[in-house]
């Protein structure tokens, strides 16, 4: 079946090439698919997500929102408790085209100084290409290669089903939302999107990647401090 012309759920190959060091997909040749979820945690929609895929046997990314981690520090913990990995997708849900590459970069070590990720996620995918350049020698940054467009309250659970299962591909990121406006089409089309690729013979994972980029603001300054102390010391002793 031919993927679908509708930009919102798939961006042709041309247009991901805009930011080559962005992961847009992951192909093995083997039948493996990563669900993610953007914008939580948020209570009863995020819990109900993280019960359905306890209930599948699945584990996923979840690319959290800083000020909702901050708000809901207990969900974040039951994300990460129950096997699943986290992503970084601003503090405040903040728009890089809207804001200079300095604040937007700012915002998101903000974020991470409450989800600890090499992984980051721009809301809507828009960047700058300074923000681009800049955040990739920090972060890994992950894109999708299918979204569901279940945040759209115009859209049916059954679209939202199909715009997954008739455009995936081997290594394909596929993209839910764990929302208040996604919680109708999410909660039920997510489900059935997993059994039904899971009986085409599809296996899903997580995204995991090394932790090639320097470390957090927050674990920054600690070490500075803690390398300060350790100097302090020296020169006492040596006094």
């Amino acid at each position: 079946m031919g993927r679908s012309k509708d930009l919102r759920v798939h961006l042709p190959d041309w247009i991901t090439r805009i930011f080559p060091l962005a992961i847009w997909r992951i192909p093995s040749g083997e039948k493996v698919l990563y669900l993610t979820f953007d914008d939580g945690p948020i209570p009863n929609i995020t819990p109900a997500i993280l019960e359905i895929l306890q209930n599948k046997g699945i584990k996923a990314t979840f690319f959290c929102v800083g000020e909702n981690v901050f708000k809901y520090p207990e969900i974040f913990k039951q994300i990460k408790d129950e096997g699943h990995s986290v992503g970084n997708h601003t503090f405040n849900h903040l728009q890089g085209i809207k804001c200079s590459t300095e604040k937007y970069f700012n915002n998101i070590e903000k974020a991470n100084e409450y989800i600890g990720s090499n992984m980051f996620r721009p809301p809507h995918g828009w960047l700058r290409r300074a923000q681009y350049r800049k955040i990739a020698r920090h972060y890994k940054i992950v894109m999708w290669d299918v979204i569901s467009c279940d945040y759209d309250s115009s859209l049916s659970p059954k679209k939202c089903y199909e715009n997954v299962v008739n455009n995936i591909r081997d290594g394909s990121i596929i993209t839910f939302h764990d929302s208040i406006k996604a919680e109708k089409n999410v909660l039920e089309a997510l489900p059935a999107v997993i059994d039904k690729l899971t009986a085409r013979g599809y296996e899903f994972r997580k995204l995991e990647f090394p932790q090639l980029y320097p470390l957090s603001r927050k674990e920054r300054i600690k070490n500075r401090i803690k390398d300060t102390k350790n100097n302090i010391n020296r020169l006492m002793k040596g006094a």
